[in-house]
């Protein structure tokens, strides 16, 4: 924080911006003391402000997430794609295995870190997205396929089929495509960070079990042990569900 000051309030503030070699919109201002003319120069004096740089929502996220890898001995640097009513920090690493982890859950944990990060102080919650090598695009599309494919099997078979817990976001992208499917309804069910989704289609068999979706569950165990899970919750660690992932 500074003091600047001028013959008026507006003239010690462009002082104020032309030091500081910034916009009005990036820096804090309290007028301390009007002008004042005085009486024949007696009791004159200038207009005293205090001015001093807002700390940037994307930086205090970017420099938060670089300061972690250094930490971690990650070799990875951050960058601010979009800086507005969302950020988006882009992660650029050598070894993008260590950044996105198994399924995206070190990758959810970074930006809800990052998130925190931005909004320390503030009273408008803003969005903090965190990418590396595209892999929220790549996923969006690896999800929508499965509905797809989900959605498919569930008709033919005439069985609910659910699918592995999701974020908020992730389950979002499920509902919305098949939203359009007039075959078939979702729904969510269970509780965070468990919470999952379940296809349900329109000629559902009279008392059919839901069908466990096998090819992307996180499950590891045996297949003897998998078959008595059918339907069943898997219980996630903390990693799973660590994002602000939207809604």
């Amino acid at each position: 924080m500074g003091f600047y000051y001028g013959k008026s309030v507006e003239a010690a503030i462009d002082s104020a911006l032309k030091e500081l070699n910034a916009t009005k919109e990036q820096v804090e201002i309290t007028v301390i003391e009007e002008a004042k003319a005085g009486i024949l120069g007696i009791g004159a004096h200038q207009a005293k402000v205090s001015v001093e740089l807002k700390v940037d929502d994307a930086k205090k996220a970017a420099d938060f997430l670089d300061g972690l890898f250094d930490i971690l001995k990650v070799p990875a640097q951050t960058e601010i794609k979009e800086n507005g009513d969302k950020i988006v920090l882009d992660v650029l690493t050598t070894s993008p295995t260590q950044v996105i982890g198994y399924r995206g859950e070190m990758l959810d944990a970074l930006q809800t870190l990052a998130s925190a990060a931005a909004n320390v102080g503030n009273e408008d919650y803003k969005r903090v997205v965190v990418n590396c090598e595209n892999y929220r695009e790549k996923r969006e599309e690896t999800l929508k396929a499965l509905a797809l494919r989900l959605a498919d099997k569930a008709v033919k078979y005439g069985k609910k089929f659910s699918l592995e817990p999701m974020n908020p976001f992730e389950r979002k992208v499920i509902h919305s495509a098949l939203t359009g499917n007039e075959n078939v309804k979702t729904e969510s069910q269970g509780v965070e960070p468990n919470r999952y989704i379940v296809i349900i289609p329109n000629n559902l068999k009279p008392s059919s079990k839901p069908e466990r979706d096998r090819k992307h569950s996180r499950d590891r165990k045996p297949r003897e042990e998998k078959s008595q899970m059918i339907g069943e919750k898997k219980q996630m660690g903390y990693g799973t569900f660590l994002g602000n992932s939207l809604k």
